[in-house]
């Protein structure tokens, strides 16, 4: 009867535990603390102009500029946002994570 007491005192033990530690949400797509991954805001801009609007929500991020007919890496990196540019020097496409 003892034995069956100390079990039930544990099992509360944990529950009580369980209980009381908040389930936190998860957070897939969110990334340094923004929840924006795309500007299509920028599209048009010069890369200066259009690192310095990404940058207001994002200061951590790394920009990259990709002139016109340049190749890329198809990974995707988070902390990156790639500034495709025209042959105008003009942002082309929105800027996104990635």
């Amino acid at each position: 009867m003892a034995e069956n007491q100390q079990t039930q005192s544990s099992e509360n033990q944990h529950d009580e535990l369980t209980n009381s530690v908040p389930v936190l949400p998860r957070a897939y797509g969110v990334l340094l603390g923004s929840t924006k991954t795309e500007w299509p805001e920028c599209v048009g801009l010069t890369p200066d102009e259009a690192e310095k609007k990404i940058k207001e929500d994002m200061p951590r991020v790394q920009i990259q500029v990709v002139q016109p007919n340049s190749f890329v890496t198809m990974d995707f990196n988070k902390g990156r946002v790639r500034l495709y540019l025209d042959a105008s020097g003009k942002v082309e496409r929105p800027p996104r994570i990635g």
